[in-house]
């Protein structure tokens, strides 16, 4: 009897094994769909687009991108059948979901595997062309003397641009306001106008937008200077050495996808972001290729999960 069960489980072991390295072999053999919870024209959507495309080409299949704004989107996503035919693009906002928003239908860890990161993206803050402060210091000497007045806009509660902005209001220990937009258009339409006081864009948006003087640039996000804007300060330099903001842009799959799909998936992504010519589109987008492989990513979503969801409870942010 020992015997027998032991000849089953080998069995059901092998067909298991070649069940996973069929999905892997054949897939995939029909339309793969890119969901992005943010609207069209963010950098979301632009990464994905980029992303789709090359995709596309390695598989010899249609990838098509679905933009489904805010928490629909994740949640239909967390809720598909996790077969690989389902994939969302999306920034690490998604790690701060579950503390910003009440009644979350979807655990930001638990309903999500990682397939691979995409890009690095540096932030710049930009304010509108007539506000009195020129530099980072001179703004939060302003937010400082008005209390509650001034405020911020984000392409929506779990983006970048609001994580970006957040860190450093509560770095600067400033009483500001989060004004949410549908998208990042909007969002810096609102700066433009001087509903808002300031956002954090990417770099192409922000050298445009200076250069048409629709806005001001105050400092940049990232941990250096970087050569497409060699004058503008850093967070850091401009008086708070703490600020640390890494915004990234990845893949994930529904919880429970395969991992010989998952695999694959990730090493087509690093071998499109290798391509000179998506190189050079996510340079006009101003970022730059960052691949991993799904348990580097997987890791990485959990620790920012922990730290930013620490940052924001500890200020009284959020829900929980």
């Amino acid at each position: 009897m020992t015997r027998i069960r032991s000849l089953l489980f080998g069995i059901v072991a092998g067909v298991a094994a070649c069940g996973a390295a069929s999905a892997q072999g054949s897939y995939p053999n029909q339309m793969v769909r890119i969901v992005v919870p943010f609207s069209a024209g963010s950098i979301t959507d632009n990464l994905a687009r980029i992303l789709a495309d090359k995709l596309g080409e390695i598989w010899k299949q249609q990838v098509i991108v679905e933009n489904r704004a805010g928490l629909p989107g994740t949640t239909a996503v967390a809720k598909s059948t996790p077969d690989g035919y389902t994939l969302m693009l999306t920034s690490n906002g998604h790690t701060i979901a579950a503390v910003i928003n009440k009644n979350l239908q979807f655990d930001p860890v638990k309903d999500f595997a990682g397939v691979s990161q995409v890009a690095a993206v540096p932030m710049v803050m930009i304010v509108p062309p007539d506000f009195p402060a020129k530099t980072l210091q001179e703004f939060m000497a302003m937010a400082r003397q008005q209390p509650g007045k001034l405020n911020f806009s984000s392409a929506g509660v779990a983006s970048t641009s609001f994580l970006s902005g957040e860190i450093l209001r509560q770095n600067a220990n400033v009483q500001m306001v989060h004004v949410p937009y549908k998208g990042a258009p909007e969002a810096i339409t609102a700066v433009i106008r001087g509903d808002a006081q300031f956002y954090f864009a990417p770099i192409p948006s922000a050298e445009e937008l200076r250069k048409d003087k629709k806005v001001n640039i105050l400092a940049i996000n990232s941990a250096k200077r970087m050569p497409q804007l060699p004058d503008t300060p850093t967070v850091a330099e401009s008086g708070y050495p703490n600020y640390r903001y890494d915004s990234w842009f990845g893949v994930m799959a529904p919880a429970g996808t395969p991992k010989p799909i998952l695999d694959k998936v990730s090493q087509d992504i690093a071998k499109a972001l290798q391509m000179a010519d998506v190189k050079e589109k996510l340079e006009t987008l101003g970022s730059f290729p960052a691949p991993t492989t799904p348990e580097q990513f997987d890791e990485i979503i959990k620790s920012d999960t922990e730290r930013y969801g620490k940052i924001l409870r500890d200020a009284g942010v959020g829900t929980n």
